[in-house]
């Protein structure tokens, strides 16, 4: 009985991680419409890109529901390990935007960054985490 339960974890585990890769690539997409849109594809057209913006934010809650879904359908170490790197995140999310935010206000800051660093240096912090927690859980 129990080898049938590991099964169908394993299975519901596989699935939500298949819906999770494809709900993230549909948000990646419907973010490259609404970025890229206006400049090649509808020309100017506000309604396009308000339409375009609307979509990408109703398939990232989707993805966001997807997410916490994946998360359930994990086992209590790889919950775990991924708990603790998107504490890790988070973490350096706060401070570091608050200390860019604080930065910026005295005057500290001489040039303006570009807001995209801030994603990928989130993910690129999730990523070394995420190694650690699974090194660490070995």
């Amino acid at each position: 009985m129990q080898a049938h339960n590991e099964t169908a974890s394993y299975r519901e585990s596989n699935r939500a991680s298949a819906q999770l890769v494809l709900w993230t690539l549909a948000w990646a997409a419907t973010l490259a419409a609404a970025r890229f849109g206006p400049e090649v594809v509808w020309d100017e057209r506000p309604a396009a890109s308000w339409a375009a913006v609307a979509v990408n934010v109703l398939v990232g809650i989707t993805w966001i529901v997807t997410f916490a879904r994946f998360l359930r359908a994990l086992d209590d170490l790889q919950r775990k390990i991924m708990q603790d790197a998107l504490a890790v995140t988070l973490g350096v999310g706060w401070v570091v935007g608050f200390a860019y935010a604080v930065a910026d206000a005295a005057g500290l800051v001489t040039r303006d960054l570009d807001l995209a660093l801030f994603p990928a240096m989130l993910g690129v912090v999730y990523v070394i985490s995420f190694v650690i927690g699974r090194l660490r859980y070995r």
